[in-house]
């Protein structure tokens, strides 16, 4: 599903317009982004958490000119589901038809 069509099913439930949907999404994700950035993580109660994740430094490998280099600490954004919404995606996923695999 893209943006486009979430946000078509979300004006066809609730009765606001589209323009209204888009600002209003577009709103959330820049808060979230915003919010990441400056070091906060973002905690939504029965969906789950955006939240900043470290990395260690370590040496990564340059294959063409096999050379060794150094990646240095950083943090990357990450989501993590909440349990309430794991467990209804493996009870309706694990429902659905299996497919035959050749």
């Amino acid at each position: 599903m893209r943006k486009a069509e979430l946000v078509n099913i979300i004006s066809e439930k609730t009765g606001v317009p589209k323009v209204d949907v888009l600002v209003s999404m577009e709103t959330f994700f820049n808060e979230i982004k915003d919010t990441l950035s400056s070091g906060e993580n973002v905690y939504i109660r029965g969906f789950g958490s955006f939240i900043i994740k470290k990395r260690a430094k370590k040496i990564g490998r340059h294959i063409k000119k096999n050379v060794s280099l150094e990646i240095p600490e950083h943090y990357i954004p990450a989501f993590k589901p909440a349990k309430i919404f794991v467990d209804q995606v493996k009870d309706s996923v694990s429902s659905l038809p299996k497919e035959n695999s050749v």
